[in-house]
């Protein structure tokens, strides 16, 4: 699965050159702790103008249908192998894919004895990345709030992450992201044939402080390596 995640070099030249995106996103503030219900970042592509676009969604997918919004904790993630079946992400799959933007992300790896490790995983050169995802929109029944959500796609792990835990977030390459944000393929099975492992000789894993335990930390101690 994935729980947490960094975005912690949001530069604005970085994120468009990575995202192929038609004009520069804002300044943002680095975040070492995104936890789920959080505001995260996402690129979708804009059928009418054929552009990329930065939007901001709300971490933990709502679908249309839901009566009310307590589903989004349990849809946080999205398994790859079942996209396609699921009544919950069978639409999202087809119509609306996203990237969900990211550098880094954490996963908690067992021990013989005494609490799990929190590791940091970042690609080897620590360059942003996206996660494969799914967005949502849905109206707040009594309020009428429009509100849009996303989960993450999660799949089997490859060799580093292995030992660490049984899934990993699909992070998909950049020559792939055409492909992916394309609102015009509906072709599943030629999406579902994107989301493999990323290469585990291009990612590197470290320990990290306990404190990444707590969502409501978040500062640039977090990722520092701990023995």
């Amino acid at each position: 699965m994935c729980g947490r995640f960094t975005l912690t070099i949001p530069d604005p030249e970085t994120l468009a050159q990575a995202f192929m995106l038609p004009g520069m996103p804002p300044d943002l503030p680095p975040r070492f702790n995104i936890a789920p219900t959080q505001p995260v970042l996402a690129v979708v592509r804009d059928g009418d103008s054929g552009d990329n676009e930065l939007k901001v969604m709300r971490w933990g997918l709502i679908p249309s249908w839901s009566k009310d919004a307590t589903i989004a904790s349990r849809l946080i993630n999205a398994r790859s192998e079942t996209l396609a079946e699921k009544p919950t992400f069978r639409t999202a799959f087809a119509r609306r894919r996203c990237l969900i933007v990211a550098d880094g992300f954490y996963e908690w790896q067992k021990q013989a004895s005494g609490p799990k490790v929190p590791m940091y995983i970042t690609l080897a050169d620590h360059d942003v990345f996206g996660f494969a995802g799914l967005w949502e929109h849905w109206t707040e029944p009594d309020s009428g709030e429009a509100i849009t959500t996303c989960t993450i796609i999660t799949g089997p792990p490859n060799e580093l992450i292995a030992p660490i835990h049984n899934r990993m977030p699909v992070i998909l390459p950049r020559e792939a992201h055409d492909t992916w944000l394309d609102p015009d393929n509906n072709d599943t099975s030629a999406l579902q044939s994107l989301l493999r492992p990323y290469p585990a000789d291009a990612m590197t894993a470290y320990p990290v402080s306990r404190r990444v335990n707590t969502a409501t930390h978040d500062s640039p101690d977090l990722i520092e390596r701990v023995e």
